[in-house]
């Protein structure tokens, strides 16, 4: 095996996992090591109770992802859940579609064509991505979750052309499946600005993609039955020494599903998740820094 593996690490590239779970040294823009994403918040109802318990706990969040897709919202609620986070500076993510599970597709609902995931099915689903950037874009979102590749491809060469704003961060879902070091460094090279591994990713994996790419990871912290119920709390610590700058996505276990409809009360009971996240990187990695969220 070690002519490939001299061939990865002649492209920068980890010649395989990192067992030895090396220290990032990489931080975000303003020397945070971590920052904390609540994923599953698809509107403003739920946001307003998510945002009260930031508020009644003291912990702060920095992402907020919706997950449903921009076409399940109303103009009028896009422009709450921006006017809400607008001040706070926290980053709202809203994701795209039409996808594979939303549109005609009989096999995505087999066994076997599962595995399309959320990706797009012809060219004018991609045509509508696009629109659905555009529709954000004009509302005041800046920040999107993408889960097909091509569309990444198109947007980033979009976004380079100036056909999207330079601002605009394209955030990959965990559903595109990838889980390796060269998928990591392919997509940042097509235009992601943070990327979600698979949700099971072992810390030396994790390690490995860290020393592929210099881009935020999201990594989620626990999980909705749906895609195996764990909880990795007690692993959080050594996520962020080795995988720094990351994004915990923590709440996930108050869903049955992706895309579970938030309720008020699932809202406030995500953000304990935070709070135990929290709690285990001031008992286990009191050093870890984060920062609030900029005001703006």
């Amino acid at each position: 095996m070690q002519k490939t593996r001299d061939f990865l690490d002649s492209l920068g590239l980890p010649a395989g996992d990192r067992y030895d779970l090396p220290t990032s040294e990489k931080r975000f823009e303003d020397g945070a090591q971590y920052r904390f994403e609540v994923p599953g918040i698809q509107g403003p109802g739920a946001m307003r109770a998510l945002l009260a318990a930031v508020d009644e706990t003291g912990v702060p969040i920095h992402r907020i992802t919706q997950t449903k897709g921009v076409m399940t919202l109303l103009d009028a609620e896009i422009e709450q859940m921006v006017e809400m986070v607008r001040p706070r500076g926290i980053e709202l993510v809203l994701s795209i579609g039409p996808r594979a599970t939303t549109d005609t597709s009989a096999s995505v609902n087999t066994s076997e064509g599962s595995r399309m995931g959320y990706r797009l099915r012809g060219q004018e689903q991609v045509v509508r991505a696009v629109e659905e950037i555009r529709r954000g874009l004009a509302l005041g979102v800046t920040s999107f979750m993408v889960y097909d590749e091509g569309a990444l491809w198109l947007l980033g060469k979009m976004r380079a052309a100036g056909e999207i704003p330079a601002e605009v961060r394209f955030k990959v879902s965990a559903h595109t499946g990838h889980g390796n070091p060269c998928a990591a460094r392919m997509l940042t090279e097509i235009g992601a600005d943070s990327f979600n591994p698979i949700r099971d990713i072992q810390l030396q994996m994790l390690a490995a993609i860290r020393q592929a790419v210099d881009v935020p990871l999201d990594v989620h912290t626990e999980n909705p039955a749906s895609s195996g119920g764990f909880i990795r709390h007690y692993e959080v610590p050594e996520m962020v020494r080795v995988a720094a700058p990351i994004y915990l996505k923590t709440g996930g276990s108050v869903a049955k599903s992706h895309s579970w409809d938030t309720t008020d009360a699932d809202a406030v009971k995500r953000m304990k998740q935070v709070q135990l996240v929290k709690r285990m990187l001031d008992a286990y990695a009191p050093d870890a820094v984060t920062h609030p969220p900029a005001r703006g």
